[in-house]
């Protein structure tokens, strides 16, 4: 009976260091997030100063609070890569 409560144990051990590890690493991922989108120059209105990569042009555009811009198209393939950009930091601005 008692191999049964350590190995229960052990197993309850894993599980919670596991979570907390899982629980960091969101964190993690959420604050290099915002950081990203903060460090982006503004114009006077506050909004992003970006090139955009769909129709290479600059444009100050308002942010969601995902990191999306307001003239997103969720469809189109360059504005998924403007995306991962403003999220990775990577982002072409002005």
């Amino acid at each position: 009976m008692a191999e049964d409560d350590h190995l229960t144990n052990l197993v309850r051990s894993t599980l919670r260091s596991a979570g907390r590890q899982l629980a960091e690493a969101r964190q993690a991922y959420d604050d290099a997030k915002r950081s990203a989108q903060e460090d982006l120059p503004v114009d006077e209105q506050g909004q992003a100063r970006i090139v955009c990569r769909r129709h290479a042009e600059r444009r100050a555009v308002r942010l969601d609070e995902e990191g999306r811009p307001h003239c997103l198209d969720a469809d189109h393939p360059d504005c998924q890569g403007c995306i991962e950009d403003i999220a990775d930091g990577t982002v072409e601005t002005w």
